[in-house]
């Protein structure tokens, strides 16, 4: 059955999930917050989607939040996580029982951030959090993506946990059976290895981004940078075992997304570059490998790391590194875990809303 799907947001993600559900026979629709990224499509300009996923659509385009949960059963956020609170502040008076809500992917909290939102209306909707995006690829211009690879799996929880079963037969009703359910918000945030993994490509290549350079991704995963993302793995790991919760390895990581045989990272990664789905790294400094992954990913799992026990410290560095770098305290630029002042709570207090997607009110509140 068709399903009206809105998208927010009008970046290389979007436009890819847009042309995926197209091919699956559902109705996407897109909405650019500040409108510019969808300003040639408004107009009645095709969406045109080349290499993995190859369809021509005219997605609908909505002018407003209002719009987009107003004319679509599900709602799907798929842009930078530096973008997440704006966005959810924008949709959450809006969002109806009716809807479904999908966070692609998901960033520090962000669904629990959207809960407290909707509770305080007194909605209650199923919020599921995706490990990371169902798509990669690159917006090549206003109208028309590369998608480099559609992943065979994505990691996925929904909260309430109640709503779980629903939620997961949405997202096989949308995208087909691609999906691993984890246990609760925690184990999503644990499973989005972009943060780790950027973090070891761009330290390794940042010259190549900063002066612009042309650079093929998973051919510079040299044998270097390729164990640092093992050590960074590592870490996640233990954070992972020390919650009890189950998360994929960074060998399968790339073995499901990407398609290639388990070997070292570095291997892996040249793997990919011969069989031309390697990607093609930042050319510039100012990508979202360090704006949105370090605040919005590192940040998360070095806290998570000193709750538990089992400082993350490569993470930790690499906050420290690239916050001196670029002249930024990027720890203090998440929006959504400074909203939810998370210092206030303790680990059994995250554990808990990891489930309900909602954190008690602490008694001195």
């Amino acid at each position: 059955m068709s399903k009206t799907v809105g998208l927010a947001g009008a970046g290389s993600i979007a436009f890819g999930t847009a042309a995926l559900l197209r091919k699956a026979g559902h109705d996407p629709m897109l909405w650019s917050p500040s409108g510019k990224g969808t300003a040639e499509l408004a107009t009645g300009a095709a969406l045109n989607a080349v290499g993995a996923v190859e369809v021509t659509l005219t997605p609908r385009v909505a002018d407003s939040a209002a719009m987009l949960a107003r004319d679509n059963d599900v709602l799907i956020i798929a842009l930078p996580g530096y973008g997440h609170k704006a966005v959810l502040d924008a949709l959450a008076p809006h969002i109806e029982p009716r809807h479904q809500v999908i966070i692609s992917s998901h960033a520090s909290l962000g669904a629990v951030y959207l809960m407290q939102l909707l509770a305080a209306r007194g909605v209650r909707v199923p919020i599921t959090a995706w490990g990371t995006t169902i798509c990669t690829g690159r917006r090549q211009s206003g109208t028309e993506v590369r998608v480099n690879t559609v992943r065979s799996r994505v990691d996925l929880c929904t909260v309430p946990q109640d709503r779980s079963e629903e939620a997961l037969n949405l997202c096989q009703t949308l995208f087909g059976d691609r999906f691993q359910p984890r246990d609760g918000l925690l184990a999503i945030s644990l499973s989005n290895l972009n943060p780790q993994n950027h973090m070891g490509i761009a330290l390794g290549n940042i010259t190549r981004m900063e002066q612009g350079e042309t650079w093929s991704q998973g051919q510079n995963v040299t044998p270097k940078v390729g164990r640092l993302l093992e050590e960074l793995d590592r870490e996640r790991l233990e954070i992972a075992k020390a919650l009890g919760l189950e998360v994929k390895t960074i060998f399968e990581h790339f073995h499901l997304s990407f398609h290639v045989p388990v070997a070292s990272i570095s291997e892996m990664n040249q793997q990919m570059h011969a069989q031309g789905n390697g990607g093609v790294g930042p050319a510039t400094a100012d990508s979202r490998y360090v704006t949105e992954d370090v605040p919005y990913g590192l940040v998360l799992t070095a806290a998570l790391g000193r709750l538990t026990g089992h400082p993350a410290k490569l993470h930790e560095a690499g906050i420290q590194i690239f916050s001196a770098m670029y002249g930024r305290d990027f720890e203090a630029e998440n929006e959504i875990l400074k909203a939810l002042d998370l210092g206030r709570f303790d680990l059994d207090d995250l554990k808990q809303a990891a489930q309900t997607g909602l954190l008690r009110q602490p008694a001195s509140a």
